[in-house]
């Protein structure tokens, strides 16, 4: 729309007025008048739907006593102003306030007619240019076409002037409309507010829910923009901070009771809430005189904790409204209205003079109520109207009439307006020729202190956000109050938490959640078709920890360290290994010792019958060694328990090899001479004894000792077993154990004792018929099939034990074969000694 068709659009609605009349109005002459629209009169929704209807249908009753403070708020702002020195010197600033009744239709009309000029009359320019001047010459003041509106209550009535005004680039100053939408400079260039915008309403009271901790929460809203935009921001506010809600109802004005009945429903059957119910509530109700002299509420919504208005102080502003009088303004018709009403008299017919308005002690011509006398007063009257404790939209409009003042200051100021020569620069507008779009430019670069200290500036058409925080407390009557506890101020929220009474009637915080907070060592884990904040806590695995409330994730700890039992730190893994202190450690320690003890008194009887045949047969030096070389080899497995060390890791190793070949050496030579001595029975073969006599015998068994301790010193001395830390096992312990550092040494040890108790097997196997009552191959046999079952079983064992127990199937298969050997070869030989004297003979020992 270009401007001269916008400008004809204006004027033909203006000239139409659907044929209604102004004819309440408040107003006062000046160099410069501001517009006003106000929702004074109450109108319900089938009024609005039918007005276009009805031209002639009066839409409008019941006067608002809040709405009526809010216009007398703009007046006495104006007054102020005029009083000041310092702003607008020398320009008397006016007013014309109107009221709007709350409908779309109406507003529209009363602005156009503000805007136009007179009211009464189509006297608008068509030729006037978009960027016309305000007033005309010769006009009256009362007359004059407004600059800027202050206006209106409603988001959607603001939108509606916006798109009608904004070609006209008319600035509108809204000290109620909070739609998120208006903040949008492309499509409302013209609005501005003295309200924050609804979104950071909403972020407020995210941070509280967030702040408190309550993650379970139900929201009811308005089926509308403003309660969807709003449950938008705060969910994208909570996002990611653990706020779910159970549930989002909606109310519209149409259905009200039926909504009502089944949000409240809804509340009874959900699980969110907080002890029983609390509500957060938002500046659209928080405040509410009506719900809180309720008694029937009260019952129901103590405690609530609210978004409010931020609400300030307007000095002598009390005082002014409890002067106002009929008697001093006769032609307020509004002042008339409430003043029958809240005295119940009549004032009568108007009159031209005050004086004559009061007649004493005469009725009404209707006989209804009486007339007034005259010496009512507003000074000990307590209602809506004079209870100026916290003004919140009042304070609204102040500071849009003080905004639209400084602008108006901006513009009509110009440092070199008065030069030397007396001549007014070209460039300054006068209160007469005020350019609209200079004076929106002005607007959008406001920065002023008001009369209360406070910085006051736009931020495009909005002022930074400041809420009150407020909550209903009982009182002793039974009805609520409403209690500051709290303020916001942008992202800022300073609360007074011990000030605060809930619904329980406690001061301490009541907690909601779907599902208790897991305490550190567990970790949420969300349940399938849930929302998030209903979960399970499931403690963490081994090596793992959670050292925060409500951990998503368990953390594993570095590879050096292992979580504690409560899994809530890591610790430095503990260092094990196999230690005499232990039952393992004793339980071997023992066995190893009472083997080398019985050891030792099979010597001693050795020792004792050395003079025996059963002790002289087959080389009792051969027995003699064994019996030594098994005690070493019990003896020998101590060396694995307790701390490794760099010299117990070599020692240990060698001498369980030198041990073992030295005890399977002396074996295989005995089951060599077995066979020896039985061959050289037999004709011809006597010279074969030669060769096994007992030097033969002990150089043997020192020949295959020393091919075991070459082995051993060259697997030492090339790369012998080390002490390391075992990581590899996942525990709480780290295995501190001797590492091969060579597999080959250790299998050539193995392999050489394997080899010669095999080749012992073997030979024994074949000497174990031989005619002989006493056979001792036969004993042979059986202790080197337990010493390779031994063995062969170690190896298995040996590679699947974790940590020390490596070390102990080590030594349990030292131990059980050492075991084998001494049971088998020396028990029975040791009971014939005992127990069997007869036996041993050599009578009967040759006995075939």
């Amino acid at each position: 729309m270009d401007r001269q068709t916008g400008l004809e659009v204006v004027q033909a609605i203006v000239c139409s007025r659907w044929g209604v009349q102004i004819n309440k109005s408040l107003s006062q002459d000046g160099d410069v008048i501001i517009g006003g629209l106000f929702n004074l009169y109450f109108t319900s929704s089938a009024v609005e739907q039918e007005f276009t209807k009805l031209p002639h249908y009066e839409p409008c009753t019941g006067l608002d006593l809040e709405s009526l403070k809010n216009a007398y708020t703009m007046m006495f702002a104006v007054e102020e102003i005029n009083r000041n020195r310092t702003l607008l010197p020398g320009v008397k600033l006016g007013y014309r306030i109107l009221d709007n009744c709350g409908s779309s239709y109406w507003t529209q009309q009363v602005a156009l007619s503000l805007v136009g000029g007179d009211t009464h009359s189509c006297n608008l320019t068509p030729s006037m240019p978009h960027s016309a001047v305000y007033g005309q010459p010769g006009e009256t003041a009362m007359g004059q076409p407004v600059p800027l509106l202050i206006g209106t209550v409603s988001s959607t009535t603001t939108i509606v002037l916006s798109r009608v005004l904004g070609p006209l680039s008319v600035p509108i100053i809204s000290h109620m409309a909070s739609c998120p939408c208006l903040s949008d400079r492309r499509n409302f260039p013209n609005v501005f507010r003295t309200i924050p915008s609804d979104i950071y309403q909403a972020r407020a009271m995210a941070h509280l829910a967030i702040r408190f901790r309550w993650t379970w929460m139900g929201a009811v809203i308005v089926n509308k923009d403003y309660g969807r935009l709003a449950i938008q921001a705060f969910q994208e506010e909570t996002q990611g901070k653990g706020v779910c809600l159970e549930f989002i109802e909606t109310l519209l004005k149409e259905t009200i009771v039926s909504d009502a009945r089944r949000v409240a429903l809804t509340i009874q059957a959900s699980t969110a809430r907080v002890t029983e119910r609390q509500f957060l509530a938002s500046e659209a109700w928080s405040t509410s005189d009506n719900l809180l002299q309720d008694l029937d509420i009260s019952k129901v919504a103590s405690g609530v904790l609210g978004v409010a208005i931020r609400s300030s102080t307007i000095p002598r502003f009390e005082n002014y409204l409890r002067s106002f009088h009929p008697m001093r303004r006769p032609d307020d018709e509004f002042l008339r209205e409430f003043w029958e009403k809240e005295f119940g008299c009549s004032l009568g017919a108007k009159q031209s003079h005050a004086a004559s308005l009061f007649p004493a002690k005469r009725t009404s011509q209707n006989g209804s109520e009486p007339l007034c006398s005259g010496t009512e007063s507003l000074e000990g009257v307590q209602n809506h109207f004079t209870d100026i404790s916290q003004l919140r939209v009042a304070y609204n409009v102040y500071l849009a009439v003080y905004a639209a003042a400084h602008a108006l200051h901006s513009l009509l100021s110009c440092h070199d307006r008065e030069g030397s020569t007396g001549n007014h620069s070209s460039t300054c507008s006068s209160p007469k020729h005020i350019k609209r779009i200079e004076l929106l430019q002005h607007m959008n670069k406001l920065n002023f202190t008001t009369p209360q200290g406070e910085m006051f500036y736009f931020q495009g058409g909005d002022i930074p956000a400041k809420y009150d925080l407020v909550n209903w407390q009982n009182t002793p009557e039974g009805s609520l109050k409403l209690v500051l506890v709290g303020r916001v101020d942008g992202f800022d929220l300073h609360l007074n938490e011990s000030a605060i009474q809930w619904s329980t009637g406690s001061n301490q915080v009541p907690t909601s959640v779907c599902s208790e907070s897991c305490p550190p060592g567990l970790r949420k884990a969300n349940r399938k078709g849930e929302p998030l904040c209903c979960f399970d806590c499931i403690q963490c695995a081994e090596g793992e920890i959670s050292n925060q409330t409500d951990s998503l994730h368990c953390e594993r700890c570095p590879y050096e360290f292992w979580s504690n039992a409560e899994r809530t730190a890591c610790i430095p893994r503990q260092l094990d290994f196999l230690s005499f202190n232990e039952t393992l450690g004793i339980t071997l320690t023992t066995a190893a010792v009472s083997g080398a003890a019985v050891t030792t008194a099979v010597f001693i009887v050795f020792l004792c019958y050395r003079q025996t045949p059963m002790v002289r047969a087959n080389n009792s030096e051969l027995s003699f060694l064994l019996l030594l070389s098994l005690k070493l080899c019990f003896l020998c497995s101590l060396v694995f328990i307790g701390r490794p060390s760099v010299w117990s890791c070599r020692f240990q190793q060698a001498a369980f090899g030198i041990s073992f070949v030295l005890c399977v050496s002396c074996l295989l030579v005995k089951t060599v001479v077995v066979l020896a001595i039985f061959r050289s029975a037999r004709p011809g073969a006597g010279a074969l004894m030669k060769w096994f006599g007992p030097g033969q015998q002990r150089g043997s068994v020192c020949l295959f000792t020393s091919i075991q301790i070459i082995i051993c010193a060259t697997w030492l001395s090339l790369s012998p077993p080390v002490p390391q830390r075992d990581l590899g096992f996942q525990g709480s312990k780290v295995t501190l154990e001797c590492a091969m550092a060579s597999a080959v040494g250790f299998s050539l040890v193995l392999g050489y004792i394997g080899l010669l108790a095999c080749t012992s097997l073997l030979l024994a196997f074949l000497a174990r018929k031989l005619p002989d009552n006493f056979n001792e191959a036969k004993l042979i046999t059986f202790s080197m099939l337990i010493f390779c079952a031994v063995w062969i079983a170690f190896v298995p064992a040996y590679i699947s034990s974790p940590g020390k127990y490596v070390v102990a199937v080590e030594i349990f298969a030292i131990l059980a074969s050492s075991y084998g050997l001494l049971l088998c070869m020396f028990v029975p030989k040791c009971f014939i000694i005992l127990f069997r004297p007869e036996k041993n003979t050599k009578k009967h020992l040759m006995a075939r």
